[in-house]
């Protein structure tokens, strides 16, 4: 029989880890599955768990009073190598291989870790980040070097921003004006055939792809207080960065449409996107610090997406091919994980998005949009929400996909057993 003792710790290791699961942006009725399991595995078969934007709430038996905990201290997303830590806790708690002290005072340690790399070599990993991206576009050789530039300004902004929550809201606004003003300055003197390739670079880390695909998840698992609340907090950072392009629009001079944007097709070479995807998991490695002998796994699944992605415009277009690179990726993320050094698939995803999203839109209305055509800017932003949920879509198919090739393999059975105790 437990002590209460050891009901308190429990309870606080629970909410600690649900709390971390929820700042490492994992969908909630995933969350509550794996609360449950380590529930079980310490001897509470039958505990209840409910996880909210801003709170998570456990009862370890059923109908005894519920413990709430806010995640407020908690908030936020946590980088890579963060993430990565925190399912190694978990792991060990589905075996129930940890004390529940040990495992609240890791989740803490890991809340506070510092990034695996410095301030110097994270601004660097973002400019390669931002190169990657716009190589993904098929830039000019003027874009490529603009886009690192921009990089490096963006990186010191995000630096700063992360001191002070206070600027993290109105961080997409101020990046968004200051990086299509001097786009726009630049592109209407003709420097270095600059164009949008070079200003949408930077702005693809501000997209709220993980966060829309895991709304989309949540609401199909009937999630709907979380599910709306994300896709509430991630339509609101579309509209920032959108109101931030527009201010810049009405403060500069806008050039004329084809200075701003040229030929989609070879403006430096056919190899230039598929470099692009390598430049991109090595920026992704550096800036968000992902966790060691990652690297080959995160260029493995970024390959694959791409790859999906590639074949699914050939075949259905532009909007449709987002879909198509999400679900050939979520597959291989999964069993990415099920490796000894293969980070969690939720480490996988996040530089995926950053790959599949620009691709997906082709800079789609662009042109229109900045002509100050209203039902084209309608459009255009349409075409972007309509590309992040058809990324979504093909995640939330690709996880059944994977579960039936596991199956048919063994794996889920295989680790199952390994996971929990035996029993005596």
């Amino acid at each position: 029989m437990r002590q209460p003792d050891d009901e308190q710790e429990l309870l606080r290791f629970l909410l600690y880890l649900g709390s971390g699961l929820t700042a490492a942006g994992e969908a909630v009725n995933q969350t509550q599955d794996h609360l449950i399991e380590v529930a079980a595995a310490y001897g509470a078969p039958h505990a209840r768990v409910a996880v909210f934007p801003t709170y998570v709430e456990i009862a370890l038996e059923p109908g005894r009073a519920a413990t709430l905990e806010p995640t407020r201290q908690l908030r936020g997303i946590l980088r890579l190598d963060q993430a990565a830590a925190l399912y190694q806790v978990l792991r060990a708690a589905r075996r129930g291989g940890l004390a529940p002290a040990d495992g609240s005072r890791q989740v803490l340690e890991i809340v506070d870790m510092r990034p695996r790399f410095g301030p110097g070599m994270t601004i660097i990993g973002h400019a390669v980040l931002t190169t990657g991206i716009c190589l993904v576009l098929q830039p000019t050789w003027g874009d490529l070097v603009l886009s690192a530039i921009f990089g490096v300004l963006v990186a010191l902004l995000k630096l700063v921003g992360a001191r002070w929550s206070s600027l993290q809201m109105i961080m997409p606004v101020t990046v968004a004006f200051l990086v299509a003003s001097c786009t726009f300055l630049l592109a209407g003197e003709g420097w270095a055939d600059a164009d949008l390739r070079a200003m949408i670079a930077p702005l693809v880390t501000f997209l709220p792809g993980a966060a829309l695909t895991m709304a989309v998840v949540e609401l199909s698992a009937g999630e709907m207080i979380t599910g709306a609340s994300r896709l509430v907090s991630g339509g609101l950072q579309l509209m920032l960065l959108a109101f931030g392009i527009t201010a810049a629009t009405q403060v500069v001079t806008l050039p004329a449409a084809d200075e701003l944007i040229d030929s989609p097709q070879n403006l430096i070479g056919w190899w230039a996107p598929w470099l692009g995807v390598l430049v991109v998991g090595l920026g992704t490695y550096w800036f968000h610090s992902a966790p060691p002998r990652s690297l080959p796994w995160l260029l493995l699944v970024l390959t694959v997406a791409w790859l999906g992605q590639f074949l699914g415009n050939l075949i259905f277009g532009s909007y449709l091919s987002g879909f198509f690179g999400a679900l050939a990726m979520t597959p291989v993320a999964y069993a990415v994980e099920r490796r000894p050094s293969g980070p969690p698939a939720l480490v996988s995803f996040l530089p995926a998005f950053w790959l599949l999203v620009p691709g997906a839109l082709g800079l789609i209305g662009v042109t229109e949009y900045l002509d100050r055509d209203p039902a084209a800017a309608a459009e255009d932003l349409f075409g972007t929400v309509w590309s992040m949920i058809a990324i979504a879509l093909g995640v939330l198919c690709g996880y059944p996909l994977y579960r039936s090739l596991a199956r048919t393999l063994g794996w889920i059975l295989t680790d199952r057993t390994a996971d929990r105790p035996a029993r005596r």
